[in-house]
C-alpha cells in the first residue's frame, strides 16, 4: 500500500484520533497555511525566517512578552516584502488572544520549557494544530494532559525534534529499513553539546561574554540555567531519543518500558564561572543538576537504549549516535560504519561512503530548499513536514505519542535519581494501541 493510501485509509484513526476543521477552511482560500508563533526569540525567530521563504505560509500574528525580540521579528517580516502580523505581548497571558483567532490555522510555541504546556493545551483546544518545541511538560502528569486534550480536541500535537531529519540520521534509518545493520539490539543517543556560553552571557550577547544568568542576561541564559541549578535529570533527551525511537519503532509494534538513570557529581557550571570571573557569586552556586547524566531504557521487543546529557564541561559537539544490531553498526562519535562481510575484518569504514548510498529520499528531493536552513538544512525538513500535515489536515508525521514520549523521560529520569536509581515504569501513552501501530515517518519523499 502506497503510504498517503494508508494514511487516507485509516492511520489517524489508527492513532485514536480525527482531525477537525479549524475556522474557514484555508485550502479553498489562499492555499496558504496561517501561522501564529507564540514566542518569537532566538528559536522562535528560526521558525519565522523559515516561514517568511515560503509561499504557502502566512504569518499572522506573533506573541513575546519582550519587546526586544518583537522587534526583530518585525524587521525580519518587513524585509521579506510580506504583511506586518499582528503582534501580542503584554502579559503572560497575552498569547491566549492569538489562539482565539479564527484565521490561524497552526500554532507554534517556542516559548521557555515551563510554559509549553499550558500553552500548547490552550491552543489545541482553541482548534488549532500544535507545533511546540522541546519539551511537552515538566511533570508525568503534564504529558498526560497534552495526550488527552489533544485526542479529546482532534487537533496534532508535533514535537519539533529538528534531528529526526539530520541528513545522516535519515540515512541511517534508510539502513534501519533496508536491513544493513541485521537486527536490532542496542542503541545510543544523547545531548552531548558544551553550553556554557549558552547558559551564561553578559546581558548584552546571546552567548558568551560573561557570566550572568536570569533577569541580568539574555536569550536562553533568562530561564534555561535555573533548570541546572534546581533539577538533577537529563534535561534535553529529545534529540537522542528521537530518532533512535524511529528506529526501532517505539509507540509502533515497539514501546519503552522502563528506564533508570544515572548522574555524576555537578562541577562543571561552577568551575566555569570561578574561571572566566574569579569570585563572582555565580561560582558558589550549588548547581544540582550533574556534569553528566546516563540513562537506561528496556524496549518491549528486547532492545536496550543508553541516552547521554552532557553540558556542562568542555567539549566537541556530538550526539554520540550508536545503532547496533546483528550485522554491524554506525557510530556518530567516530563518523564509522562496520557492517560484517562487507568491511575489513575489525575495521571501520568511513559512515559517509554508507551514507552516500543510502541517502533518503527526502533529502535527495528537497536538498536544494534545505541548504542554508538553520542547523545544516533539518530545521527546514521539520517545519516542512508540520506545514505539510496542516496543509493536507493529516496527522503530523511525529504525532502527539511521539512527542511525549519522547519528552517524558526528563521527569522519570529526574524521579530515578530522587529515588535513589530506582528504575521508572515508562508510561504507555497510546493505551495498548503501541502494539498494532505502523511506522510511517518519512517512508518516501512526501514530505512527511
Amino acid at each position: 500500500m502506497e503510504r498517503r493510501d494508508f494514511i487516507k485509509s485509516g492511520a489517524l484513526a489508527t492513532a485514536g484520533m480525527t482531525i477537525l476543521p479549524t475556522g474557514s477552511l484555508f485550502a479553498k482560500d489562499t492555499g496558504r497555511v496561517r501561522l501564529g508563533y507564540i514566542g518569537v526569540g532566538a528559536r522562535g525567530m528560526n521558525h519565522i525566517k523559515e516561514g517568511l521563504l515560503r509561499d504557502d505560509v502566512e504569518i499572522v500574528a506573533i506573541c513575546d512578552t519582550q519587546e526586544s525580540s518583537l522587534k526583530i521579528c518585525r524587521a525580519a517580516i518587513a524585509k521579506a516584502g510580506r504583511t506586518a502580523a499582528k503582534e501580542y505581548t503584554g502579559g503572560l497571558d497575552a498569547y491566549k488572544a492569538l489562539a482565539d483567532r479564527k484565521d490561524i490555522d497552526a500554532i507554534i510555541i517556542s516559548t521557555p520549557w515551563q510554559f509549553h504546556h499550558e500553552q500548547a493545551i490552550y491552543s489545541m483546544n482553541a482548534g488549532k494544530y500544535v507545533g511546540c518545541e522541546v519539551i511537552a511538560g515538566l511533570t508525568v502528569n503534564d504529558h498526560w494532559d497534552i495526550v488527552k486534550t489533544s485526542e479529546k480536541t482532534g487537533m496534532p500535537y508535533m514535537t519539533l525534534e529538528n534531528v529526526c531529519y539530520r541528513r545522516d540520521v535519515l540515512a541511517a534509518l534508510n539502513m534501519v529499513r533496508n536491513k544493513v545493520f541485521g537486527e536490532l539490539v542496542h542503541l545510543e543517543g544523547g545531548y552531548q553539546h558544551d553550553l556554557r556560553e549558552v547558559l551564561f552571557n553578559n546581558g548584552k550577547q546571546y552567548y558568551g561574554g560573561g557570566v550572568e544568568f536570569g533577569p541580568n542576561a539574555l536569550s536562553e541564559a533568562q530561564w534555561r540555567t535555573q533548570f541546572n541549578i534546581d533539577v538533577d535529570g537529563d534535561l534535553y533527551p529529545t534529540h537522542g531519543v528521537g530518532p533512535i525511537m524511529q528506529c526501532i519503532d517505539i509507540n509502533r509494534g515497539n514501546r519503552f518500558t522502563n528506564l533508570v538513570s544515572f548522574s555524576s557529581k555537578a562541577l562543571g557550571l561552577a568551575d566555569y564561572v570561578e574561571k572566566k570571573s574569579p569570585g563572582h557569586p555565580n561560582a558558589k552556586i550549588k548547581y544540582k543538576n550533574g556534569d553528566v547524566t546516563t540513562t537506561l531504557l528496556n524496549c518491549a521487543n528486547g532492545e536496550t537504549v543508553m541516552l547521554t546529557h552532557d553540558t556542562h564541561l568542555p567539549r566537541p559537539y556530538s550526539l554520540g549516535f550508536r545503532i547496533q544490531g546483528t550485522n554491524g553498526l554506525w557510530m556518530d562519535v567516530n563518523k564509522s560504519v562496520h557492517i560484517e562481510g562487507v568491511s575489513k575484518p575489525h575495521s571501520w569504514d568511513k559512515a559517509e561512503e554508507w551514507f552516500k548510498k543510502y541517502d533518503h529520499p527526502l533529502w535527495k528531493k528537497y536538498e536544494d530548499k534545505a541548504m542554508g536552513a538553520g542547523h545544516g538544512g533539518m530545521d527546514w525538513f521539520v517545519f516542512n513536514a508540520f506545514i505539510t500535515a496542516v496543509k493536507d489536515k493529516k496527522q503530523t508525521p511525529i504525532d502527539v505519542y511521539d512527542s511525549v514520549t519522547m519528552s517524558v523521560i526528563t521527569p522519570l529520569s529526574t524521579k530515578s535519581l530522587k529515588e535513589g536509581n530506582k528504575p521508572q515504569a515508562f508510561p504507555d501513552f497510546t493505551k495498548g494501541k503501541w502494539s498494532t501501530r505502523k511506522n510511517t515517518f518519512a517512508l518516501d519523499d512526501s514530505g512527511y
